[in-house]
Protein backbone atom coordinates (compact mmCIF):
# COMPACT_ATOMS: atom_id res chain seq x y z
CA UNK A 1 0.00 0.00 0.00
CA UNK A 2 2.48 2.46 1.11
CA UNK A 3 4.75 1.53 -2.06
CA UNK A 4 1.70 2.17 -4.21
CA UNK A 5 1.34 5.35 -2.58
CA UNK A 6 4.71 6.84 -2.81
CA UNK A 7 5.04 5.62 -6.92
CA UNK A 8 1.41 7.57 -7.11
CA UNK A 9 2.99 10.73 -5.80
CA UNK A 10 6.35 10.54 -7.42
CA UNK A 11 4.27 10.30 -10.96
CA UNK A 12 1.09 11.99 -9.62
CA UNK A 13 0.16 14.21 -12.57
CA UNK A 14 0.98 11.26 -15.54
CA UNK A 15 -0.36 8.60 -13.41
CA UNK A 16 -3.84 11.66 -12.77
CA UNK A 17 -4.18 12.24 -16.30
CA UNK A 18 -3.64 8.46 -17.30
CA UNK A 19 -6.58 7.64 -14.86
CA UNK A 20 -8.50 10.00 -15.62
CA UNK A 21 -8.29 9.35 -19.11
CA UNK A 22 -9.12 5.16 -18.43
CA UNK A 23 -11.91 6.91 -15.82
CA UNK A 24 -13.57 9.37 -17.72
CA UNK A 25 -14.51 8.73 -20.55
CA UNK A 26 -17.99 9.58 -21.70
CA UNK A 27 -20.47 6.81 -22.12
CA UNK A 28 -18.19 4.34 -20.49
CA UNK A 29 -19.14 3.88 -16.89
CA UNK A 30 -17.32 1.02 -14.93
CA UNK A 31 -20.84 -0.90 -13.09
CA UNK A 32 -23.09 -0.17 -16.34
CA UNK A 33 -26.40 -1.22 -15.31
CA UNK A 34 -27.90 -4.35 -16.79
CA UNK A 35 -31.18 -4.46 -18.61
CA UNK A 36 -34.18 -5.44 -16.31
CA UNK A 37 -32.70 -4.40 -13.12
CA UNK A 38 -34.11 -2.71 -10.21
CA UNK A 39 -36.01 0.36 -11.06
CA UNK A 40 -33.56 3.96 -10.23
CA UNK A 41 -31.02 2.67 -7.64
CA UNK A 42 -30.12 0.47 -10.39
CA UNK A 43 -29.73 2.65 -13.03
CA UNK A 44 -27.11 4.47 -10.56
CA UNK A 45 -23.30 3.34 -10.47
CA UNK A 46 -20.46 3.65 -8.47
CA UNK A 47 -16.64 4.83 -10.41
CA UNK A 48 -13.98 3.50 -7.92
CA UNK A 49 -11.02 5.94 -8.69
CA UNK A 50 -8.75 3.78 -7.09
CA UNK A 51 -5.28 4.91 -5.08
CA UNK A 52 -4.57 1.68 -4.50
CA UNK A 53 -4.93 -2.74 -5.05
CA UNK A 54 -7.98 -2.70 -2.46
CA UNK A 55 -11.11 -2.10 -3.89
CA UNK A 56 -13.37 -0.78 -0.94
CA UNK A 57 -17.07 -2.10 -0.99
CA UNK A 58 -19.90 -1.00 0.57
CA UNK A 59 -20.03 1.79 -1.37
CA UNK A 60 -21.54 1.12 -4.86
CA UNK A 61 -24.59 0.76 -6.39
CA UNK A 62 -26.04 -1.84 -4.08
CA UNK A 63 -25.53 -0.28 -0.98
CA UNK A 64 -27.71 2.86 -2.31
CA UNK A 65 -30.80 -0.23 -3.45
CA UNK A 66 -30.88 -2.01 0.02
CA UNK A 67 -31.47 1.33 1.76
CA UNK A 68 -34.30 2.77 -1.07
CA UNK A 69 -36.55 0.08 -0.96
CA UNK A 70 -40.09 1.07 -0.18
CA UNK A 71 -41.78 4.30 -0.11
CA UNK A 72 -39.51 7.33 0.68
CA UNK A 73 -40.94 8.82 4.00
CA UNK A 74 -40.86 5.54 5.59
CA UNK A 75 -37.39 5.14 4.70
CA UNK A 76 -36.57 8.53 5.96
CA UNK A 77 -38.37 7.43 9.11
CA UNK A 78 -36.14 4.21 9.30
CA UNK A 79 -33.61 6.42 8.45
CA UNK A 80 -33.87 8.44 11.18
CA UNK A 81 -34.90 6.21 14.09
CA UNK A 82 -31.36 4.26 13.03
CA UNK A 83 -29.86 7.95 13.36
CA UNK A 84 -30.93 8.27 16.61
CA UNK A 85 -29.72 4.73 17.70
CA UNK A 86 -26.13 5.63 16.39
CA UNK A 87 -26.23 9.38 18.72
CA UNK A 88 -27.49 7.17 22.02
CA UNK A 89 -24.32 4.84 20.95
CA UNK A 90 -22.07 7.13 20.81
CA UNK A 91 -23.55 8.85 24.05
CA UNK A 92 -23.07 5.55 25.81
CA UNK A 93 -19.64 5.61 24.94
CA UNK A 94 -18.03 8.94 25.28
CA UNK A 95 -20.83 11.55 26.62
CA UNK A 96 -23.34 13.82 25.66
CA UNK A 97 -20.77 16.61 24.93
CA UNK A 98 -19.77 16.55 20.95
CA UNK A 99 -16.79 18.70 21.30
CA UNK A 100 -15.37 15.96 24.00
CA UNK A 101 -16.89 13.17 22.24
CA UNK A 102 -15.34 13.23 18.59
CA UNK A 103 -17.95 10.01 17.36
CA UNK A 104 -20.98 12.06 18.56
CA UNK A 105 -19.68 14.76 17.02
CA UNK A 106 -19.83 13.07 13.45
CA UNK A 107 -22.87 11.33 14.35
CA UNK A 108 -24.34 14.64 14.83
CA UNK A 109 -22.83 15.79 10.98
CA UNK A 110 -24.39 12.80 9.33
CA UNK A 111 -27.41 13.99 11.29
CA UNK A 112 -27.78 17.69 10.31
CA UNK A 113 -26.75 16.48 6.20
CA UNK A 114 -29.71 13.78 6.26
CA UNK A 115 -31.68 16.55 7.32
CA UNK A 116 -32.94 15.51 10.81
CA UNK A 117 -34.70 17.52 12.87
CA UNK A 118 -33.20 19.33 15.54
CA UNK A 119 -35.65 18.48 18.16
CA UNK A 120 -35.23 14.38 17.18
CA UNK A 121 -31.47 14.95 17.81
CA UNK A 122 -31.90 16.12 21.18
CA UNK A 123 -34.36 13.75 22.30
CA UNK A 124 -32.08 10.84 21.22
CA UNK A 125 -29.20 12.49 23.18
CA UNK A 126 -31.11 13.38 26.40
CA UNK A 127 -32.99 9.43 26.28
CA UNK A 128 -29.67 8.09 25.96
CA UNK A 129 -28.91 9.74 29.20
CA UNK A 130 -31.60 8.42 30.82
CA UNK A 131 -31.93 5.00 29.11
CA UNK A 132 -30.97 1.64 30.14
CA UNK A 133 -28.07 0.19 30.42
CA UNK A 134 -27.07 -1.05 27.11
CA UNK A 135 -23.94 -2.51 25.13
CA UNK A 136 -23.02 -2.87 21.74
CA UNK A 137 -22.03 -6.20 20.00
CA UNK A 138 -21.19 -6.85 16.07
CA UNK A 139 -22.93 -10.71 14.61
CA UNK A 140 -21.30 -11.93 11.56
CA UNK A 141 -23.27 -13.20 9.10
CA UNK A 142 -23.45 -15.38 5.56
CA UNK A 143 -26.43 -14.48 3.20
CA UNK A 144 -27.73 -15.59 -0.07
CA UNK A 145 -25.17 -16.61 -2.93
CA UNK A 146 -22.34 -16.63 0.06
CA UNK A 147 -22.05 -13.08 0.82
CA UNK A 148 -21.10 -11.82 4.26
CA UNK A 149 -22.51 -9.45 6.79
CA UNK A 150 -21.07 -7.33 9.79
CA UNK A 151 -24.39 -6.50 11.72
CA UNK A 152 -23.50 -3.78 14.42
CA UNK A 153 -26.42 -4.11 17.72
CA UNK A 154 -27.16 -1.89 20.63
CA UNK A 155 -29.41 -3.67 22.97
CA UNK A 156 -29.78 -3.78 26.75
CA UNK A 157 -31.13 -7.57 26.27
CA UNK A 158 -28.53 -9.44 24.01
CA UNK A 159 -30.39 -12.90 23.43
CA UNK A 160 -33.47 -10.69 22.36
CA UNK A 161 -31.26 -9.22 19.57
CA UNK A 162 -29.97 -12.24 19.12
CA UNK A 163 -33.09 -13.93 18.75
CA UNK A 164 -34.55 -11.45 16.33
CA UNK A 165 -31.55 -11.41 14.16
CA UNK A 166 -31.34 -15.41 13.70
CA UNK A 167 -35.60 -15.17 12.71
CA UNK A 168 -34.63 -12.63 10.25
CA UNK A 169 -31.25 -14.77 8.84
CA UNK A 170 -33.41 -18.32 8.82
CA UNK A 171 -36.33 -16.81 7.29
CA UNK A 172 -34.37 -14.81 4.05
CA UNK A 173 -31.55 -17.36 3.28
CA UNK A 174 -28.86 -16.58 5.59
CA UNK A 175 -27.40 -17.56 8.78
CA UNK A 176 -25.18 -16.93 11.53
CA UNK A 177 -21.18 -17.34 10.78
CA UNK A 178 -18.12 -16.99 12.95
CA UNK A 179 -15.38 -15.46 10.80
CA UNK A 180 -16.89 -13.08 8.67
CA UNK A 181 -15.34 -10.27 10.72
CA UNK A 182 -12.04 -11.23 8.92
CA UNK A 183 -12.51 -10.71 5.84
CA UNK A 184 -13.46 -6.84 6.83
CA UNK A 185 -11.25 -3.97 7.56
CA UNK A 186 -11.94 -0.94 9.75
CA UNK A 187 -11.46 2.13 7.70
CA UNK A 188 -11.75 5.88 7.88
CA UNK A 189 -14.25 7.13 5.22
CA UNK A 190 -15.03 10.40 4.48
CA UNK A 191 -18.18 11.81 2.14
CA UNK A 192 -17.83 15.05 0.82
CA UNK A 193 -20.30 16.70 -1.78
CA UNK A 194 -19.05 15.83 -5.46
CA UNK A 195 -20.66 18.75 -7.40
CA UNK A 196 -18.40 20.06 -9.82
CA UNK A 197 -15.28 17.94 -9.04
CA UNK A 198 -13.37 16.23 -11.77
CA UNK A 199 -12.15 13.26 -12.08
CA UNK A 200 -8.48 14.50 -12.28
CA UNK A 201 -9.64 16.64 -8.99
CA UNK A 202 -11.32 14.12 -7.10
CA UNK A 203 -7.49 11.93 -7.46
CA UNK A 204 -5.50 14.66 -7.12
CA UNK A 205 -7.22 15.58 -3.52
CA UNK A 206 -6.85 11.89 -2.31
CA UNK A 207 -3.12 12.19 -2.82
CA UNK A 208 -3.00 15.34 -1.48
CA UNK A 209 -5.29 14.67 1.80
CA UNK A 210 -3.12 11.34 2.29
CA UNK A 211 -6.54 9.05 1.33
CA UNK A 212 -6.22 5.77 -0.27
CA UNK A 213 -8.89 5.35 -2.38
CA UNK A 214 -11.55 7.50 -3.54
CA UNK A 215 -15.26 6.51 -4.61
CA UNK A 216 -17.88 8.10 -6.94
CA UNK A 217 -21.53 7.55 -5.73
CA UNK A 218 -24.73 9.58 -5.28
CA UNK A 219 -27.24 10.60 -2.23
CA UNK A 220 -31.03 9.98 -1.96
CA UNK A 221 -31.21 13.43 -4.34
CA UNK A 222 -29.22 11.86 -6.75
CA UNK A 223 -26.49 14.70 -5.71
CA UNK A 224 -22.73 13.28 -6.77
CA UNK A 225 -20.36 12.35 -3.51
CA UNK A 226 -17.25 11.42 -3.38
CA UNK A 227 -16.27 9.37 -0.48
CA UNK A 228 -12.78 8.87 0.67
CA UNK A 229 -11.10 6.15 1.96
CA UNK A 230 -8.31 6.08 4.91
CA UNK A 231 -6.95 4.68 7.44
CA UNK A 232 -8.40 5.11 10.78
CA UNK A 233 -6.15 7.04 12.35
CA UNK A 234 -5.45 9.37 9.27
CA UNK A 235 -9.30 10.15 9.14
CA UNK A 236 -9.18 14.05 10.76
CA UNK A 237 -6.03 14.87 8.90
CA UNK A 238 -8.17 13.70 5.63
CA UNK A 239 -11.42 15.02 6.32
CA UNK A 240 -9.31 18.59 7.49
CA UNK A 241 -7.50 18.84 4.41
CA UNK A 242 -10.52 18.22 2.46
CA UNK A 243 -12.22 20.92 4.46
CA UNK A 244 -9.15 23.42 3.48
CA UNK A 245 -9.70 22.35 -0.28
CA UNK A 246 -13.17 23.66 -0.18
CA UNK A 247 -15.19 20.49 0.11
CA UNK A 248 -18.10 20.04 2.06
CA UNK A 249 -18.17 17.29 4.56
CA UNK A 250 -21.36 15.49 4.79
CA UNK A 251 -20.01 12.79 7.47
CA UNK A 252 -16.55 11.10 8.41
CA UNK A 253 -16.29 8.22 10.69
CA UNK A 254 -15.03 4.56 11.00
CA UNK A 255 -17.02 1.32 8.58
CA UNK A 256 -16.14 -2.09 8.03
CA UNK A 257 -14.80 -2.16 4.51
CA UNK A 258 -14.37 -5.80 2.96
CA UNK A 259 -11.34 -6.66 1.60
CA UNK A 260 -12.64 -8.76 -0.77
CA UNK A 261 -15.93 -7.39 -3.28
CA UNK A 262 -18.06 -10.64 -4.45
CA UNK A 263 -20.18 -10.49 -7.00
CA UNK A 264 -23.78 -11.91 -7.18
CA UNK A 265 -26.40 -12.42 -9.75
CA UNK A 266 -29.62 -10.87 -10.23
CA UNK A 267 -31.76 -13.46 -7.98
CA UNK A 268 -28.81 -13.68 -5.41
CA UNK A 269 -29.34 -9.83 -5.14
CA UNK A 270 -32.42 -9.86 -5.05
CA UNK A 271 -32.64 -12.23 -2.12
CA UNK A 272 -30.25 -9.98 -0.34
CA UNK A 273 -32.07 -6.78 -0.57
CA UNK A 274 -34.71 -8.86 1.30
CA UNK A 275 -32.64 -10.12 3.83
CA UNK A 276 -31.09 -6.77 4.90
CA UNK A 277 -34.38 -5.32 4.47
CA UNK A 278 -35.56 -8.28 7.48
CA UNK A 279 -32.68 -7.25 9.27
CA UNK A 280 -32.92 -3.67 9.23
CA UNK A 281 -36.72 -4.36 10.28
CA UNK A 282 -35.23 -5.56 13.87
CA UNK A 283 -35.48 -2.99 16.39
CA UNK A 284 -31.40 -3.21 18.07
CA UNK A 285 -30.22 -3.14 14.30
CA UNK A 286 -27.92 -0.28 14.44
CA UNK A 287 -26.33 -0.65 11.18
CA UNK A 288 -25.58 -3.20 8.16
CA UNK A 289 -22.30 -3.63 6.61
CA UNK A 290 -21.64 -6.37 3.69
CA UNK A 291 -19.03 -7.49 0.88
CA UNK A 292 -21.52 -7.34 -2.07
CA UNK A 293 -21.12 -6.01 -5.05
CA UNK A 294 -23.29 -5.83 -8.32
CA UNK A 295 -21.07 -7.42 -11.26
CA UNK A 296 -21.07 -5.54 -14.43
Amino acid sequence: MAVVLRNLRTLRTSALHLTAEKFSAPGRPLLQPEAGSLELAWRTWVRGLLLSSVVCAGHNKWSKVKHIKGPKDEARAKMFMKLAMMVKLAVKEGGPNPQMNINLAQVLEQCRSNNMPKASVETAIKHAEKSKPASQHLFEARGPGGCLLLIQVLTDNISRSQQDIKRALNKNGGTLSDGARHNFDKRGVVVVRGLNVSTERALELAIEAGAEDVQETTDDEEQPLLQYICDTADLQKVRASLETQGLTVNSAGLNFVPRVLLPLDQQQLDAASTLVEALNDCADVVQIWDNIHVDS
